[in-house]
């Protein structure tokens, strides 16, 4: 195995106190907070294009492992993952970097996380930035009804992720290939043709990673992928997963945010083969009524889910213009 690419001289690692226990995160710059939250099963490395970039344009960019990842804690008990815990946490970073407000930008579940505190802490949070997954407000039936009723004989991912062990059993024997996989079957160049069976899916009887393509993707080298797979051997993935197991408990906990709009200032950035992003099309198609402070919104066309490190040389300076086009 490689050894791990060594961190520009210019991040500074660190971890500040939070209600995990401990949060740890990598910042770059001055100026503006600009705080960045990854998706599964990621790490504040995610946003490894975007720290200089951000910090060249003038802001004080913070990449952190959000609860249950890296160097951050990860506390044993399932319901510690909700998403009102994962809130306090962002808040919990913003003030300990010393400072009273931020704009949070997330990928993925991080876009879910960052959309929540934005609608949860309005106070610390003054702007909201989504890439790939939409914000959907709290509403209908229970998350793991919907998810049940998915697939039709198959199993849909996130149901599989609900057992606490189950989708352990078939990561972590195998940490380094199943991450290869995962990230290939969604990313653009790499995932399956449209008409072959859903990586999304499972079979009776058969596993996630018999659907994922056998190449890598090319936006990840040995190098990135060494670090992705050396931070989940060692941490393992329930903290990771424990974020999918707690989707009816958020339900039930953010009862009061029903069909709440986010008002701050926001974007949003999809890729147009993305599922996260075409399966919620009328998510988007809803914003005037769910994000009306859209500033821009942005599919990209040709680009998969992992959309930050597919396309950063698109992503940045979208980043950057809508950043600089905000209020401080």
């Amino acid at each position: 195995m490689s050894q791990q690419p060594a961190p520009s001289p210019e991040l500074t690692h660190r971890t500040v106190p939070s209600p995990a226990g401990r949060i740890h995160l990598v910042e770059q710059g001055t100026g503006p907070l600009v705080l960045l939250l990854h998706g599964f099963p990621e790490s504040w490395y995610s946003w490894r294009h975007q720290l200089p970039v951000l910090a060249a344009a003038g802001f004080r960019a913070a990449a952190i492992d959000v609860r249950g990842y890296g160097r951050s804690s990860r506390p044993g008990d399932v319901a510690a993952y909700r998403m009102r815990e994962l809130v306090e946490d962002n808040a919990a970073v913003v003030h300990a970097l010393g400072e009273r407000s931020a704009v949070v930008i997330g990928h993925d579940w991080g876009a879910t996380i960052a959309a929540n505190s934005a609608l949860i802490r309005p106070d610390v949070f003054r702007a909201v930035g989504l890439l790939s997954v939409p914000y959907t407000p709290r509403g209908g039936p229970r998350p793991s009804e919907v998810f049940a009723g998915m697939g039709g004989g198959e199993e849909f991912y996130v149901s599989r992720f609900q057992e606490p062990g189950r989708a352990e059993a078939e990561i972590e024997p195998d940490v380094r290939g199943w991450l290869a996989g995962f990230y290939a079957a969604f990313s653009a160049d790499t995932m399956p043709a449209p008409d072959a069976p859903d990586p999304h899916f499972a079979g009776p009887g058969a596993t996630l990673r018999e659907r994922f393509p056998g190449r890598r993707p090319g936006w990840l080298g040995e190098a990135e992928l060494d670090f992705y797979a050396g931070e989940f051997e060692r941490t393992g993935m329930s903290g990771a997963l424990n974020r999918y197991r707690n989707m009816d408990r958020d339900w039930e906990d953010l009862a009061d945010f029903d069909g709440a709009p986010v008002t701050q200032p926001s974007l949003f950035l999809g890729g147009s083969l993305d599922a996260s992003t075409t399966w919620l099309a009328d998510a988007v198609a809803a914003y005037p009524t769910t994000l009306p402070g859209l500033v821009s919104s942005h599919i990209l066309d040709g680009c998969g889910h992992w959309i930050q490190q597919e396309r950063p040389e698109e992503v940045n300076p979208i980043l950057t213009d809508w950043l600089a086009s905000l209020p401080v």
